[in-house]
């Protein structure tokens, strides 16, 4: 199943009041910040041995990467919004 079709209302929904482009970039976004609180979560009971209260490596390497591309989706989203 492509991500249009798991998607479709939220895409359809996003799409008709954002616009095509900047609909599918606030759907990516609402995607990232769930994963984002699904590995937080996952962070919680992976810790380090080495670095106590800390995630574990992979776990904080995800995360950055997860808030790295939210980031880049936040600008585009900028870069689109109509100037008034």
């Amino acid at each position: 199943m492509s991500v249009f079709d798991k998607h479709r209302d939220t895409l359809e929904q996003h799409e008709t009041m954002m616009g095509s482009s900047r609909g599918r970039l606030a759907v990516a976004l609402d995607l990232i910040t769930d994963s984002l609180a699904l590995v937080g979560q996952h962070g919680v009971y992976c810790r380090s041995e080495r670095f106590a209260g800390r995630p574990r490596m992979d776990i904080a390497l995800i995360l950055e990467r997860l808030d790295d591309a939210k980031e880049l989706v936040q600008s585009a989203m900028e870069e689109l919004r109509p100037r008034t």
